[in-house]
């Protein structure tokens, strides 16, 4: 397969199991199909299966050239999403695209006692309707709690002109019982206006004036009905921490980045009338020592200050700008229209921010792992290297330790398609001082290359060292007592300033030092792979230090089991309780002779 070509094996093998939805683009950049899916590694792998592809599956997929993802934080929001998508651009392979005739509805109809209904399709009928719901479950869920608050009917009309008595659903406090006088007209009106208000998202002038009502019925020692108002209030609170999808208001684009060596990516997601209806990653280019609030700035100039961008009332950002006012000044100068910038935001807003800035860190991981992407910057690497051919093997070393505590080095591995995780080492150091990084990289490569040296292992075409001239020179003297001279040499140093996009390359050996710009494509993969080695270097070393103080010294005694030990902590309290301990003490435990005793105290006192 052409590097160039979709690798769709390499792209499911990176994907996320979240909830989300799907875009299938064509060489061309076209969309060609938009699908939800409950898991997006799951439904997407489904196309690329050996066999039981339809036809039309078939023709899909030939077509397709890239994949984008967006994901969400449920299934249902994923379906609302993905109807928002299809109606937008009317993929050519959505031809199974539901009309809104097929959607659920709920009917507020017109009667002297109206009712809350559920109807499918638009068809006119006398009324108010409310909709369309991204399925029939969220509206039966919609008139149940709607229900238990409101206590509006919600029988058909034949039903409520043949009552005689109130039904069920009064007696279990369900309806107020219209049909048969048990409420005021006013008072049901009343009701009515008040789930009315519920339907268009009025919730915090409902919220005010039941409250207003219940504080007027208190005044006025009608504490029943001030109590009934308190719970109503409560239930109407509940209702609305827990709506993520519907009923929701509000215009915003969601903006979050996120900046790591090797690249960088701007999420933006779309909000109008409470709705998540499309959302993009950007990937600008790295200039020089920024930051997140620089990147922000930046990247929102260019992109609303052209005026070919829509603008919403409000931006929503993972991080404060320091140039908020003249940023906002500026757009209003262009477009006439003032917008508020927000970073610190509460509820259904930060929600909003939250998934945004997933999708942000997921675009990013897809990005490093996309197998063109890294193509283009191993042939980046391969013309700073002077290679007549892409290195299509490298590794690369680096050391963890707390304090000189159970040292561990890491070899990452890359190959063609990128990280080759199975490939993937780590050396637990023993015998060398604690905190002596070049004995332990030298230990390290040793052990290493000794296996490539007696034809085990594949040799590298590239070795890539992080620290400098020190963990070269170690590097150099391994490589050369082995003889493995074939093996390129490159050390990353950190700049003065230790800021990604300021290392110092040394190409082959400690005397030339090249200095890439930091937009260097070949500059990101070598900040890729060497956070990829210190990344499973801290891993490795935090499991290994984790598991050594969960060991007992105890449990290198012979003879000692974990009843003895058990013992001996219940008799003493601990570790250095029993250290202190005498050798007649220790034979006093249960279970333990005197013979037992003398090699217990023997054995912790032997150092």
């Amino acid at each position: 397969m052409s590097p160039l070509e979709f690798d769709a094996k390499h792209f499911i093998s990176h994907l996320t199991t979240r909830p989300g939805v799907y875009r299938m683009y064509d060489k061309k950049g076209d969309l060609l199909y938009v699908g939800k899916a409950k898991n997006l590694k799951n439904r997407v792998s489904s196309y690329f299966r050996g066999a039981g592809l339809t036809t039309k599956t078939m023709a899909l997929v030939s077509k397709i050239d890239h994949i984008e993802t967006t994901v969400t934080k449920s299934e249902t929001e994923a379906l609302l999403l993905e109807q928002t998508l299809i109606k937008q651009h009317r993929p050519p392979y959505n031809i199974l695209l539901r009309d809104d005739k097929s959607y659920p509805y709920i009917l507020l109809s017109e009667h002297r006692h109206p009712a809350l209904l559920f109807r499918r399709g638009t068809k006119i009928e006398k009324g108010t309707l409310f909709g369309p719901f991204p399925s029939g479950t969220a509206v039966k869920e919609s008139l149940n709690t709607m229900q238990k608050v409101f206590k509006v009917r919600q029988c058909e009309d034949s039903t409520y002109a043949n009552r005689s008595r109130p039904c069920l659903q009064y007696q279990i406090k369900r309806c107020s019982g219209p049909c048969v006088g048990l409420i005021e007209d006013s008072e049901y009106e009343a009701d009515v206006r008040h789930a009315n208000m519920f339907l268009q998202g009025k919730n915090q002038q409902l919220n005010a004036e039941i409250t207003e009502q219940m504080t007027a019925a208190a005044s006025d020692m009608e504490f029943e009905r001030a109590a009934e108002l308190r719970d109503q209030i409560i239930q109407l609170q509940h209702i609305q921490e827990q709506q993520h999808v519907y009923g929701q208001t509000g215009e915003a684009d969601v903006l979050a980045c996120i900046i790591q060596p090797g690249g960088l990516c701007v999420h933006v997601m779309m909000v109008r009338r409470g709705k998540v209806v499309g959302s993009k990653s950007y990937y600008p280019k790295m200039p020089i020592e920024v930051s997140e609030a620089e990147l922000l700035s930046t990247f929102i100039a260019q992109f609303y200050l052209s005026g070919a961008q829509e603008l919403p009332k409000a931006l929503i950002l993972s991080h404060e700008l320091e140039d908020t006012e003249i940023l906002t000044a500026g757009i209003y100068e262009t477009t006439q229209k003032r917008i508020e910038v927000l970073h610190n935001v509460r509820g259904q807003r930060a929600r909003w921010l939250d998934l945004a800035k997933l999708n942000a860190e997921q675009g990013l991981q897809s990005r490093l792992a996309d197998k063109r992407n890294h193509f283009s910057r191993v042939a980046a690497l391969q013309k700073v290297l002077g290679f007549s051919e892409p290195p299509s093997h490298m590794e690369c070393f680096d050391i963890s330790h707390s304090s000189g505590e159970a040292t561990v080095a890491s070899c990452v591995v890359f190959g063609p398609n990128g990280p080759d995780k199975k490939r993937y080492r780590s050396f637990n150091i023993e015998g060398v001082e604690p905190g002596d990084d070049y004995g332990a990289m030298k230990q390290a490569l040793t052990r290493r290359y000794k296996r490539v040296k007696s034809g085990e292992l594949e040799a590298p075409d590239v070795l890539l060292i992080d620290g400098g001239k020190g963990q070269l020179t170690q590097a150099e003297t391994v490589l050369k007592e082995l003889g493995l001279v074939d093996i390129f040499l490159l050390g990353v140093a950190k700049g003065d300033t230790r800021k990604p996009g300021l290392e110092t390359l040394y190409i082959g050996s400690k005397e030339d030092e090249v200095v890439l710009p930091p937009d260097s494509v070949a500059l990101h993969l070598i900040q890729h792979i060497r956070d990829e080695a210190h990344r499973f270097a801290v891993k490795s070393h935090r499991r290994r230090r984790d598991k050594k103080r969960r060991h007992s010294a105890l449990e290198e005694i012979p003879g000692i089991g974990p009843g003895r030990r058990k013992e001996l902590l219940t008799t003493f309290g601990g570790y250095q309780e029993i250290l202190s301990a005498s050798q007649e003490e220790i034979a006093k435990v249960k279970g333990i002779s005197a013979n037992k005793a003398a090699e217990i105290y023997n054995h912790l006192h032997k150092n």
